[in-house]
């Protein structure tokens, strides 16, 4: 498969993004060139195109598939895994938001439960006791307020998202906005995929 100039900067991109996210290059332009050619492909046509090893494309489809963030599937007359992702950004974004939360977020408030429940912290420090509440307190409200986004529909979280500055008028009653002349244009939301999460 030849990519067109556009796909190509898009792949390289991406996967140069993904280092910096402390993803697997390889990780992020696979993904990347699933959601821009919007086909399934299978692990061939991804190693020919991309110019990888085959146990690199492998390895690289498992973490993905870990993530929940590609699917196999199947063509009419041909025996091979073919793969492909979500061509709704909202949906990918909903994915990793979800996945991260329950490998990085989720633990740590667990582990915030269990020290705060442990007799041995009323020996420690009253300023240590109230920094692990606190940030206990904290984390709790901001995985509820997480799990209530995540059930809204996409099309409900856009509106929410496109709210911008004016959300200030509830959150902030009688300040008055940063900009009063007219009301801050709606963002414009990137067509390009999340990256996933790092291992």
């Amino acid at each position: 498969m030849q990519l067109t100039d556009i796909s190509r900067r898009f792949i390289v991109h991406w996967g140069e993004m993904g280092t910096n996210w402390g993803v697997n290059r390889s990780v992020a332009q696979i993904h990347a060139l699933l959601y821009v050619h919007g086909q399934p492909l299978h692990a061939e046509d991804i190693a020919d195109t991309l110019v990888l090893a085959r146990s690199n494309v492998s390895n690289s489809l498992k973490e993905l598939l870990n993530w929940r963030l590609i699917r196999v599937t199947h063509l009419l007359g041909d025996r091979r895994d073919y793969y492909e992702t979500s061509g709704d950004v909202w949906e990918l974004f909903r994915t990793i938001v979800r996945e991260r939360k329950e490998r990085e977020f989720d633990p740590t408030v667990a582990l915030l439960q269990e020290l705060a429940a442990d007799p041995a912290l009323d020996q420690e420090s009253p300023a240590l006791q109230d920094r692990l509440r606190s940030t206990l307190s904290l984390m709790q409200t901001l995985g509820s307020w997480s799990e209530e986004m995540l059930r809204l529909s996409p099309a409900t979280l856009e509106k929410i998202l496109r709210l911008g500055a004016q959300v200030q008028r509830f959150v902030r009653p009688g300040e008055p906005l940063a900009a009063t002349a007219a009301p801050e244009p709606a963002p414009v939301f990137p067509t390009t995929p999340p990256m996933p999460p790092s291992a």
